[in-house]
């Protein structure tokens, strides 16, 4: 790093090389396997009829196979009750409808995308957050290796959709947060030039990061409704750090005027606007008139009566579907193999195994008397665990130095994983943990950096401390590629897939 041309290679080429890998994880042999993996016989179904009649329809039996044979022409025209609001299907529809039905690459290919995509958010949040190349590239490169975000991003579910809007979120969050705090100091500068005290500090109303927020949050909700614990949870972030921000700024009554001033504008920018966000993405099913429980509302003894009559009738129909959405959700208990309790989850007792198959030699490129081609949702294993620990250690590094990283870090953490222990005999599985994988993923750039120490160390400490670095990320590269057949349905030696059961519960 000796030139500045070398430096500017460094920055931009680090980060390329790290797009490059996460591109080639996600995108190569995509079509394999070619059937319907785990929840894609729902969500490919339902992507493809939404798409075509606005609203997602109900298929006879026998659909799977002919969907995996390339005929997707025999959905019905009767509406289905679907339980996630209809963003994720959307999303899947895209690449169904412009890269032809037929290929499981199309089924898959806009989620491989966004798992692309979320890999260079991921680094433009470290860069903001730690203001070097060497921790954005190490960032980056964890996510993209990493074996539960390249199976979340080859199967056609719903989930990574959900990582990425509330990561995005994350990003405008983060950019709220000095955008703000600009605004304040000015704000504090002025009245001190004009002799003001201000007592209970401005409310600022010009936050259109704060909106951006609102609307990524809200299309997480569009994805899945656990997007909206991400959304009540940073709009609460926001207002502790407004309010942490005046008393900085030495406002005489900062709480009070956060609460008073700031916290009803707050919720003017981010409410209102992720409920409009989330409610676009029902704009097909608002406008037709045979989606599910669409004429609820007009058939004899539904409809409101008294000073709530003159809600439309669509309003009526949709907040009925919400209800028994909802009723749903909180009463799924039905058992399933590859359910994982939410405490078990940070220690990987068991991933969530979403294909299997086993084949004789010479079948589909089995080279053994046996093979296995396998789907597992484990992450890597090193990365995982020192990433609950890194964790650990900021919690402690927020109780100890005040350090807003770490704050705004578990945050993310917080809103993703919490709000699932309040479900523990909910029927659940681990691959949900890819929403909240990215900050477990920060927190362990966090705590590397700690560990590199500053420029102004002894040149032999940071060395010493840089191959250390180095030597935990070429194991972690090594375990990937040991687990990538077992992540990407390869074709491998029976034998060889139970040497990769470590635990128990990852057969």
């Amino acid at each position: 790093m000796s030139t500045p041309a070398r430096r500017r290679l460094w920055a931009w080429g680090g980060p390329a090389v790290v797009i490059v890998i996460a591109a080639l994880t996600r995108l190569v042999d995509l079509a394999n396997p070619a059937y319907l993996v785990f929840d894609e016989d729902y969500y490919v179904k339902d992507a493809w009829s939404l798409w075509n009649l606005g609203y997602s329809s109900t298929w006879p039996t026998g659909a799977d196979a002919s969907v995996e044979s390339g005929d997707l022409g025999g959905y019905s025209d009767t509406a289905e009750f679907v339980v996630h609001p209809p963003l994720g299907k959307w999303i899947i529809g895209v690449g169904m409808r412009f890269f032809g039905p037929e290929s499981p690459a199309s089924w898959r290919i806009t989620t491989a995308v966004i798992g692309i995509l979320a890999v260079i958010l991921l680094m433009v949040i470290a860069r903001l957050l730690f203001r070097s190349t060497l921790l954005t590239t190490l960032a980056g490169m964890l996510f993209a290796i990493d074996g539960n975000a390249i199976v979340m991003s080859r199967v056609a579910l719903l989930d990574n959709s959900v990582m990425f809007f509330a990561l995005l979120g994350f990003l405008f969050v983060l950019l709220d947060r000095g955008w703000s705090e600009t605004r304040l100091e000015r704000w504090r500068a002025s009245r001190e030039k004009l002799g003001r005290p201000g007592d209970w500090g401005p409310a600022l109303w010009w936050r259109p990061w704060l909106v951006a927020a609102a609307v990524a949050f809200g299309l997480c909700s569009a994805v899945k409704w656990s997007g909206l614990y991400f959304l009540a949870g940073f709009a609460i972030y926001t207002l502790v750090i407004d309010a942490l921000a005046r008393r900085r700024a030495g406002v005489p009554h900062w709480f009070a005027g956060t609460v008073i001033k700031q916290a009803p504008v707050s919720f003017l920018l981010t409410v209102p606007v992720a409920l409009a966000a989330h409610l676009s993405t029902w704009t097909s099913w608002f406008l037709g008139e045979n989606g599910y429980l669409r004429q609820w509302a007009t058939q004899d003894g539904h409809a409101w009566t008294g000073i709530f009559s003159g809600v439309p009738a669509s309003v009526q129909s949709w907040l009925h579907y919400q209800q028994i959405t909802y009723q749903f959700h909180v009463t799924l208990t039905k058992p399933n193999d590859e359910q994982a309790n939410p405490l078990g989850w940070l220690l990987l007792l068991n991933p969530t195994s979403l294909y299997s198959a086993e084949m004789n030699r010479g079948t589909d490129g089995c080279l053994a008397d046996t093979c296995g081609t396998y789907i597992s949702g484990v992450p890597n294993p090193l990365i995982w665990w020192a990433a609950v620990l890194a964790i650990v250690y900021l919690a402690y590094r927020l109780l100890r130095h005040r350090d807003w990283r770490a704050g705004l870090i578990l945050a993310g953490f917080a809103f993703g994983y919490l709000p699932w222990l309040l479900y523990l005999d909910r029927t659940v599985f681990q691959f949900y943990t890819i929403a909240f994988e990215p900050y477990l993923l920060l927190a362990l750039t966090l705590t590397i950096g700690r560990v590199l120490g500053s420029r102004n160390d002894p040149r032999s400490r940071r060395q010493e401390r840089l191959r250390i670095t180095l030597v935990f990320l070429a194991l972690a590269v090594l375990i990937s590629v040991y687990f990538y057949p077992v992540w990407t349905a390869l074709p491998v030696p029976i034998e060889f897939v139970r040497a990769h059961w470590w635990l128990s519960g990852w057969q």
